[in-house]
């Protein structure tokens, strides 16, 4: 009986022709299930990328003088795979519109079995390979951040727009657990075997290979997905685009910054505390941060879903501007004490690094229950298009300012990393880079409340609330009684009395007497 439904499952046709989520009939007759059984397997292909994407992350703790490789290179070991994953993002966001979902999720995750396998090449020849090396497959585990990209632009077609947030964050919260699941590995394996790095390689071959048959037997491709390079290009004319990204930097830079380098930070601080075991003792704590993080972010956009993901966001960088504070002053009091590490400041270190990932999960679902909300809206003014045009252009848009922003975020875990690291090289201490993160969460704040968390406001655009609200007419035009304030470029429509205010390059479409607030439609200001 099993074999017969693998059977059936493999020969089965895995393209899915006129996808529309937005038929609520189809997508009760049958449509949610087939989202489900796609978003299942999507969340455990990313899981494993950001496992290995984070593998360097455990190895690191592995890796003692025997090796060759200092502390000040391992935050360079991170930081490069942090990058590449980053950068892969762009093409990885293409990559399910012209390959299709399925068959992306299964190359994406057998090609890493290339660096899964030289890494415990590496751990099992400590002292025979130099630092090169470690840059160079640390480098093309990179690939598996690549993966978030896609599997986040596949799901995003697959679901309606009311149950995106809950979607998009189920699927980048399981994705995002890759990066605790290898770090609690990593301890039962030193636990267990303390030598014994290739270990954590081992198991992970096996579970690519679980995840790239199970994406071949239950995937399935779209025939009209799309993430063209134009929507790219399109996408970056927006100052929305832009917008977003500078947040994903500030939610999901820190979460996989603080991922590579949370461990570290500990080790350094253990050993200065004078820990007989401190790979160990770092090993224990620094996977609770990331699980917490990445089980917060589904609600993070569930939560978004009810309140709009511009409060949710403000609300977290004011919490994460408070965490800082806590690393900060911890920070300083051991720098006072000749960098010596109580037992008090590696409280507070912990303390402020677990709500750092916490508060970054929930802003990260947040924040990418913004995106399609964004063009959502913004489709509504394209009159050329049909309703099923307007949500595949949607779509498209919202596809690839996944990937634009997934880039971005992960740039800003480059960045953590060598925050740290010029902070450690410079001052023994990581105090300096606590100062850098508190600024960013203020800095981040303020943009979130003055773009996306006022009332009331059209998708970051501030509408005009001093102008008499008229009563509505059949024309869809502006007529007598409107007031509209519009720059060069903007297409606006609008019925009789409403009053819309945009910046060039936007367009906006409303109903009478109604204010878009935070993705939800509430009435106007009168």
């Amino acid at each position: 009986m099993v074999f017969a439904d693998l059977k059936a499952q493999f020969t089965r046709d895995h393209t899915i022709t006129d996808w529309d989520p937005e038929d609520r009939v189809a997508w009760d007759d049958g449509n949610a299930e087939i989202a489900k059984r796609n978003l299942v397997w999507s969340v455990i292909c990313e899981h494993i990328g950001f496992s290995i994407w984070s593998l360097f992350s455990v190895t690191a703790l592995f890796m003692g003088p025997q090796y060759g490789i200092s502390q000040d290179q391992k935050f360079v070991i991170a930081a490069t795979a942090t990058l590449v994953g980053s950068c892969l993002r762009i093409p990885y966001t293409q990559a399910t519109a012209r390959f299709g979902g399925r068959n992306w999720a299964i190359f994406s995750a057998f090609v890493l079995v290339v660096p899964t396998v030289m890494t415990m090449v590496l751990m099992m020849n400590p002292g025979e390979f130099g630092f090169g090396w470690f840059l160079a497959v640390a480098a093309i585990t990179g690939f598996g951040g690549g993966n978030f990209a896609s599997s986040m632009t596949n799901i995003n077609a697959f679901y309606p727009q009311r149950l995106k947030g809950w979607a998009l964050g189920l699927n980048a919260g399981g994705g995002n657990i890759g990066v605790p699941a290898v770090q609690v590995i990593g301890l039962l394996v030193i636990w267990l075997f303390a030598d014994r790095p290739e270990i954590v390689c081992a198991i992970y071959l096996v579970a690519l290979a679980v995840a790239g048959v199970g994406a071949a037997l239950y995937m399935d491709n779209l025939d009209h997905q799309t993430a063209s390079g134009k929507a790219m290009v399109d996408c970056l004319k927006y100052r929305d685009t832009w917008l977003i990204c500078l947040l994903y930097v500030g939610t999901f830079g820190s979460f996989i910054g603080f991922g590579f380098a949370f461990s570290q930070v500990l080790n350094i601080s253990f050993t200065s505390a004078g820990a007989s075991k401190p790979a160990l003792a770092a090993a224990q704590i620094a996977w609770i941060g990331p699980l917490l993080g990445s089980l917060a972010r589904p609600y993070g956009g569930k939560l978004a879903d009810r309140i709009g993901g511009g409060k949710v966001t403000l609300y977290c960088f004011v919490a994460m501007a408070a965490a800082a504070s806590i690393l900060v002053v911890a920070g300083m009091s051991a720098d006072s004490n000749g960098k010596v590490i109580t037992g008090g400041v590696l409280a507070a270190f912990i303390t402020g690094f677990i709500l750092l990932f916490l508060l970054s999960g929930v802003a990260n679902g947040s924040v990418y229950k913004i995106i399609p909300t964004i063009w959502e809206h913004k489709a509504q003014s394209r009159t050329g298009l049909t309703a099923f045009g307007k949500s595949t252009w949607s779509r498209s848009m919202s596809g690839a300012l996944i990937g634009i922003a997934g880039a971005a975020g992960g740039l800003g875990g480059v960045g953590i990393n060598l925050v740290l690291r010029g902070s450690y090289k410079s001052n023994q201490s990581a105090t300096q880079a606590f100062w850098v993160f508190l600024i960013f969460y203020v800095v981040a704040a303020a943009v979130t409340w003055w773009f996306y968390a006022r009332r009331p406001i059209v998708l970051g655009e501030k509408e005009t609330t001093d102008l008499p609200v008229l009563a509505a007419a059949a024309d869809s035009s502006p007529v007598a009684g409107d007031a509209v304030n519009t720059v060069a470029g903007d297409a606006v429509n609008t019925v009789a009395g409403d009053a819309v205010n945009t910046v060039a390059g936007d367009a906006v479409n409303t109903v009478a007497g109604d204010a878009i607030v935070d993705g939800t439609t509430a009435p106007a200001i009168k």
